[in-house]
């Protein structure tokens, strides 16, 4: 069972919005902080955003702050990610992730517990 499933990648032109969504599979998978990360061809894996266990705080990547915006609907299992002024270099696999007990970090690949397998998105200039 896959714990965290992404929706809503695809190709736009740059300046562009997209929305990508992330649903878990169990209410367990969404307890505490989580977040988006992203990795383009031949780069490492890059944090986008996080969002705490209540929503009430939000960290963003220097690349991305001011253009995306992470949010959360605890009843329903889901953070999203809304994208705006899309440029090309945004051009990446955007994966999901969720922790598993409480840390105070959430901009790290390794304070993550759950990944969901990745939804591509392109931007094309």
């Amino acid at each position: 069972q896959v714990p965290l499933v992404e929706s809503g990648g695809g190709s736009v032109q740059a300046g562009d919005s997209l929305s990508l969504s992330c649903t878990a599979a169990e209410r367990s998978f969404t307890d505490y902080g989580m977040g988006w990360f992203r990795q383009a061809p031949g780069k490492e894996r890059e944090f986008v955003a996080g969002i705490s266990r209540t929503g009430q705080f939000t960290y963003y990547g220097d690349s991305v702050k001011g253009r995306f915006t992470i949010s959360r609907v605890i009843a329903t299992k889901t953070v999203n990610l809304q994208m705006n002024d899309l440029k090309p270099e945004d051009t990446a696999i955007y994966y999901c992730a969720s922790q598993r007990v409480y840390r105070s970090g959430l901009t790290t690949s390794n304070e993550y517990d759950y990944w969901g397998q990745g939804t591509q998105v392109t931007v094309s200039s």
